[in-house]
């Protein structure tokens, strides 16, 4: 068997693709992969801004075994960096990560190999790259080049900021000629300009892929039974992959978390606050690959690389589409289809501008902040396709209606919201500026109660001019009205006020108002699938009886192979993989090896056992 490690020789013309073939598994590039490549084995910087399951990292990896010198790759994330590494040894490559959990023994062979050059490729945080002994050591050992991997991180607009991050414009100095190169998966326009700025990274070529992920179906629905709603759709991936709900705080998460497990979910609640012992034994059960959901705040994601997770709820409003856009990215990345949710409603627009106001932040910064907060807001309450609205935000436009959003699958039914508006507005003019939304629907409605009698709301002149329909109708008329603007909330008791700039012209019913008939509390029938009895269309090549057989078999040979080694079954073979072995059954290792993703090493590594679990299910399976 040729040893993959030959092909990390000195560079030539072939040598990324064969690299590609002989590592990793691949007959061809795919995107913009070579020509990223082709910059870096030029000598040159680059920005790449491709979507998550786009191949960013082979873009750093394949340059970096084909070039001279030790690959640099600074990673925020000890899980991030441990997950690459583990996916590397399985390939044959020789990588390690510097970080602060390694045990003394380790460091110290780390450092070994360092000294003596037996590494390929080092990941390593912002922070202790830039420490004076290690930066002094690898100036001596001139690296192949350096990769800033989750590179919004670095500007001060992105959506997971990280000062340290912007220490590192001084790699230009410290290794002159050393081509660096800067990816993230989500930024928009600012965002990235100030990525190439912070990084001293003048002259770098751009790379931008398209932020279309087909896979994902995005959903946002209208909050009604938040817990009924996140329950329905969990039940529809039970026993499927992984879940990830989003929270805004950690007390939220804890909650949510016990709610889930009472309804005989396996949810765990994931957030800053927990100790290091805690937040590894949740993240060593969701890269084991067991059936779950986590509950997080956004502490928990970035670089979390496990392929099957089904679905990314939102049960809090994101604080822009940058960060919402990152966050569901983390479903689907092995292609397949996955969904996203985001539960949304009055209250938590107004919180999300109430927060913002309150913000100590320098008032240019605070307008930026406001103008991504706004576009997350329209974006919920869109009735156009939800995918052409997000990609806007990151400056790209799609040609069509995407097809695969809830929107586009099921059209939004809207009516005139002009007379709605008026009635609306006027009610809470009416009883003062010092109620929340329940309290105007029933003067709406005509509907009285206690509260509505000791204050005299039923004297006023709009008590009842709403009475034609039900609360449901009204609340969804405030929440848009919330949306656009004209109305907002404040003090203790969210007491609902008007924004005398935007509601003026809807009071004298002077612009249009298309608003949604957003009523229903269900999930769209066309949004999720149906647990049983519904085609996975989309979701790649369907199964036979026996290729099914098959995949689970080989399914349960590469989770025994996991534990043995204490790494996530994913780093062994993605599913993709797996079925196309069972869907081809090669029986020998050369036909094993012509399978997409079986590289030389992982073909040396498990070649043999594969045969042989496919023998024993061929064997064990009845002859017709």
């Amino acid at each position: 068997m040729t040893d993959p490690v030959a092909a990390f020789a000195a560079p030539a013309p072939t040598a990324p693709l064969k690299v590609l073939k002989d590592v990793f598994g691949f007959e061809n590039f795919r995107g913009l992969q070579e020509d990223v490549i082709s910059a870096l084995m030029a000598g040159e910087d680059a920005l790449v801004l491709m979507p998550t399951g786009g191949g960013k990292s082979l873009c750093y990896q394949i340059p970096a075994l084909c070039r001279e010198g030790l690959g640099i790759v600074v990673s925020p994330l000890i899980a991030l960096m441990d997950d690459q590494v583990a996916a590397l040894k399985q390939l044959g490559v020789k990588a390690a990560a510097l970080h602060s959990e390694l045990e003394l023994h380790e460091r110290d062979q780390l450092w070994d190999d360092l000294r003596n050059r037996r590494l390929d490729l080092l990941y390593i945080s912002p922070e202790r790259l830039l420490s004076p002994g290690t930066l002094d050591f690898l100036r001596q050992h001139r690296p192949s080049l350096i990769a800033i991997d989750e590179a919004h991180c670095v500007s001060a607009w992105g959506h997971e900021f990280r000062p340290e991050y912007r220490a590192l414009s001084c790699l230009s100095d410290a290794f002159p000629g050393v081509p660096r190169i800067a990816l993230t998966a989500t930024a928009d326009p600012r965002t990235r300009d100030d990525i190439v700025a912070s990084l001293a990274m003048p002259q770098a070529r751009v790379f931008t892929a398209s932020f279309h992920r087909p896979n994902l179906v995005l959903e946002a629905r209208p909050k009604l039974s938040e817990s009924r709603q996140l329950l329905e759709a969990l039940e529809r991936y039970r026993g499927e992959g992984a879940a990830i709900v989003y929270c805004g705080s950690r007390r939220r998460t804890e909650r949510l978390a016990a709610t889930l497990r009472e309804k005989g979910q396996t949810a765990l609640a994931f957030h800053a606050g927990l100790s290091a012992l805690e937040k590894r034994a949740v993240l060593h059960r969701f890269r084991s690959g067991e059936p779950m959901t986590v509950v997080a705040t956004i502490a928990f994601g970035m670089g979390i690389d496990r392929p099957d997770v089904r679905l990314v709820v939102h049960v809090d409003m994101p604080a822009s589409p940058e960060a919402y856009y990152q966050q569901i990215g983390r479903a689907g990345r092995d292609g397949e289809t996955a969904h996203t949710l985001l539960l949304y409603g009055g209250e938590d627009m107004a919180r999300a501008r109430y927060w913002l106001e309150q913000s100590q932040a320098p008032e240019s910064e605070k307008r930026v902040m406001q103008g991504r907060l706004e576009n997350m807001i329209a974006l919920s309450e869109t009735t156009g396709c939800r995918t052409e609205a997000i990609l806007e935000c990151f400056g790209e436009k799609l040609p069509e209606n995407c097809g695969h959003c809830d929107n586009c699958r099921q059209p939004v039914p809207t009516f005139d919201g002009r007379v709605a508006a008026q009635k609306v507005l006027s009610a809470v003019y009416r009883t003062g500026e010092r109620f929340g939304a329940v309290v105007v629907t029933n003067v709406l409605r005509g509907k009285k109660n206690e509260m509505i009698e000791r204050h005299a709301l039923d004297k006023l002149s709009v008590f009842g001019i709403g009475a034609d329909h039900g609360e449901n109708w009204w609340r969804t008329v405030i929440r848009q009205l919330i949306a656009r603007g004209a109305l907002k909330m404040h003090g203790d008791y969210g007491a609902l006020g008007l924004d005398r700039t935007t509601a003026r012209p809807l009071l004298q019913g002077q612009m249009p108002l298309p608003l949604r008939e957003d009523v229903h509390s269900a999930l769209r029938s066309k949004g999720f699938r149906a647990k049983e009895g519904v085609s996975r269309e989309g979701e790649g090549i369907t199964l036979s009886a026996a290729e099914e057989e098959r995949f689970q078999r080989l399914k349960q040979w590469r989770l025994a192979e996991a534990r043995e080694q204490e790494i996530p079954p994913y780093v062994i073979f993605h599913d993709a993989v797996l079925k196309d072995v069972a869907r081809l059954v090669p029986t020998n290792l050369q036909a094993l090896g012509s399978i997409k993703g079986v590289g030389s090493s992982k073909l040396e590594r498990y070649g043999k056992a594969v045969l042989t679990v496919l023998t024993e299910a061929s064997a064990a399976r009845p002859q017709s």
